[in-house]
């Protein structure tokens, strides 16, 4: 099963994002089939590739509850 997650990056106290596309069973920070975009929680910055995301959604892609919630917020989803 392929999901859509957030890949952690960055120092210590300084978290940023990568959203990626990897397999359910790939640890937090392994290898990634496709990176999407990011997200720097600190300063609230974020860039998402609307069209891949949208592409890896209809072949079967599952967003985490986060990415769900941050793919609402970019209006790249519907609530």
């Amino acid at each position: 099963m392929l999901k859509l997650r957030l890949k952690r990056i960055g120092r210590k106290r300084q978290p940023s994002y990568r959203l990626v596309v990897m397999t359910a069973e790939t640890r937090r920070n392994g290898r990634a089939i496709e990176e999407v975009g990011y997200y720097s929680p600190i300063t609230k910055e974020s860039h998402f590739e609307a069209e891949k995301i949208t592409r890896w959604l209809k072949n079967g892609a599952q967003p985490t509850e986060t990415v769900t919630n941050l793919l609402k917020k970019a209006k790249i989803i519907e609530s």
